[in-house]
């Protein structure tokens, strides 16, 4: 998993094995004993990585191909959770992976918004009220 995302994250910045070595401060070889899976970087090196990349450190370390639909290791913060199914009233199923995430549990409430342009998100609703009750609050208080 890791070597396979070092490679694929080095590839996808069209950085050199010399370019990354460069920027963590260690060899060219080891980048290649990385990349060929002979060794693996201690924790700290792996935290470079990650910040270089723009990536999690667990995504960079634990990532596996097959969750991802083919699109590789996700920007941090960034999830590509797979394909639903809308059902006959409208209603889908969200994968338990961003439940996890998101920390959705049965019976909690969401917030559906969305925009011609740019499509449809969803949140908590206690999220968005808050949101909403700051705005209002920061409107109230300031003469636009």
């Amino acid at each position: 998993m890791f070597h396979d995302n070092l490679i694929q994250l080095r590839k996808l910045k069209t950085m050199t094995q010399e370019d990354l070595a460069e920027k963590v401060g260690v060899s060219r070889q080891a980048i290649a004993k990385w990349e060929s899976g002979e060794t693996v970087p201690d924790l700290e090196k792996c935290r470079i990585l990650a910040e270089i990349f723009g990536v999690s450190l667990d995504d960079l370390a634990n990532h596996e191909h097959n969750d991802d639909m083919g699109f590789g290791v996700p920007p941090k913060g960034k999830y590509l959770f797979g394909i639903v199914t809308v059902g006959e009233k409208g209603q889908i199923v969200i994968p338990i992976r961003a439940r996890k995430v998101f920390d959705i549990k049965q019976g909690d409430q969401l917030v559906i918004l969305g925009d011609e342009s740019q499509g449809m998100a969803m949140m908590k609703s206690d999220g968005f009220l808050q949101m909403a009750d700051a705005i209002r609050n920061y409107a109230g208080k300031n003469d636009f």
